[in-house]
């Protein structure tokens, strides 16, 4: 399968190192918006081109995955190049997500490609394993943690304040409130009682660093909601501790299956690097997008739209002998 990486960022270096794990994948070129000149990739002998002139590599993909943010990248990114190749992304903004699939389909269809949607870990992984607990436990709650772990869009939203050099926030689950789930007593959660935040920063020399913490914890939609500790630490600091990207967290459901008999669905990722293990699932799933396009598909899917045999490089009866 010849891939296209569309963005050339902390996912798409990702998507890169999953590829070199695949043999039956080769990385065909890497589209940036960026002066190509300046980006150097990985892999020997691929061409780093520019983003606007990625038609011309139509008949020359099988598969273009793409790189951008979910604010304002894939949006219009994801619609207007699926009128040229089969595509995946991992548009992440769960509640725009029906919407986003309505205006990827229709460029799917006119063109006859395969667009997949949404794709990584949540969404992606943890959507698969909720809609399998609520199949199998129809009586039952859903619960989703996450963390811990560094959450890049937080973590921007200090760096924009007056006065932040560089920070990091990193999401973490409330212990007891996971142990109440587990306990089955599918508790009523609040924000505050599920998550907190961590907030690391590094501040501008002779800067109000009790100013910048009350604009911290007050800032709505990202802090104001949770219960939230701002530690101010020094450059080096920042380097040595927190320079990696990792996170995680855990999907779990708890149901009955008769009136005494409670059971419980958990399924947990511990990730070093959100963006390599993102970018290892954005690559599975371009196989099963180009196995679908080589059936005659067309139109946009999600995970859900996925069997698993299209996901895999094993032969399906090695998968039936060893995996079943």
């Amino acid at each position: 399968m010849k891939i296209g990486i569309y963005g050339y960022g902390n996912l798409g270096r990702g998507v890169e190192q999953a590829i070199a794990k695949n043999p039956d994948m080769i990385l065909k070129a890497v589209f940036t918006r960026r002066d190509p000149a300046a980006v150097q990739i990985a892999t020997r002998g691929v061409p780093v081109v520019a983003a606007d002139t990625v038609e011309q590599w139509a008949d020359k993909l099988d598969v273009l995955i793409l790189c951008g943010g979910s604010a304002t990248d894939l949006p219009h990114m994801t619609p207007a190049l699926a009128s040229h190749f089969h595509v995946v992304d991992s548009y992440d903004n769960h509640a725009n997500i029906p919407h986003h699939y309505d205006v990827v389909d229709a460029a799917a269809k006119e063109s006859g490609h395969v667009a997949l949607i949404s794709c990584g870990w949540d969404p992606g992984m943890f959507s698969l394993n909720r809609l399998y607990a609520n199949c199998i436990l129809p009586d039952g709650s859903d619960y989703t943690f996450w963390g811990r772990g560094v959450s890049q869009g937080h973590s921007d939203a200090i760096r924009r304040i007056e006065g932040v050099l560089d920070a990091r926030q990193y999401t973490v689950p409330v212990d007891e409130a996971v142990e109440r789930v587990r306990r089955g007593e599918n508790p009523s959660l609040t924000t505050r009682e599920k998550h907190r935040r961590e907030c690391y920063v590094v501040a501008v020399p002779g800067a109000d660093q009790e100013a910048i913490r009350q604009q911290i914890v007050t800032m709505p939609a990202y802090f104001a909601d949770y219960d939230t500790t701002v530690t101010f630490i020094s450059a080096e600091e920042m380097q040595r501790d927190h320079a990696g990207l990792p996170h995680g967290g855990r999907v779990i459901r708890t149901g009955y299956t008769s009136k005494q008999n409670r059971q419980t669905i958990e399924y947990t990722l511990t990730l070093d690097s959100n963006p390599e293990f993102t970018g290892s699932v954005l690559t599975a799933f371009a196989r099963a997008v180009y196995r679908m396009a080589q059936r005659g598909e067309s139109g946009c899917r999600t995970v859900f739209d996925v069997a698993p045999v299209d996901l895999s490089l094993i032969d399906r009866r090695d998968m039936i002998a060893h995996l079943l």
